[in-house]
């Protein structure tokens, strides 16, 4: 991350301590979830992402400013991006959200090949 100069960034702090982590935070991108692996069923995978973002909603609820704005980039990134908001109560709802592109361009995508027409001309695509 230093290497990127970003003018905004006023530090990293390496740690496997998530109350460290977003310790008084005003934007959390939780990037870390379980990769599907061969032979996993759907269930095993939920479950192992409720683990990991419940503690890090916990750890938020716990010590993160009460405006932190939470990306979920970690897929199912809008299932477990609903996990971790449970685990944040005192975080209002709507500072988090989930970066779903993919599944909005793979929606968009099937939904030219079932209409027969170029992807362009699919418009006003949203997913939730």
């Amino acid at each position: 991350l230093a290497d990127c100069a970003l003018p905004l960034l006023a530090g990293v702090l390496p740690t496997a301590n998530p109350e460290e982590a977003f310790k008084d935070v005003v934007a959390a991108f939780l990037v870390g979830s379980m990769p599907r692996k061969e032979g996993m069923e759907r269930k095993d995978l939920l479950a192992a992402n409720v683990r990991i973002f419940k503690e890090q909603g916990q750890a938020l609820d716990k010590v993160a400013r009460k405006d932190v704005k939470v990306l979920v980039v970690g897929n199912p990134a809008n299932t477990n991006a609903i996990i971790c908001s449970k685990y944040a109560p005192s975080i209002p709802k709507e500072n988090f959200t989930a970066m779903t592109r993919l599944d909005q361009n793979r929606a968009q995508s099937q939904i030219a090949t079932k209409l027969g027409v170029p992807v362009k001309d699919v418009k006003n695509v949203i997913i939730w």
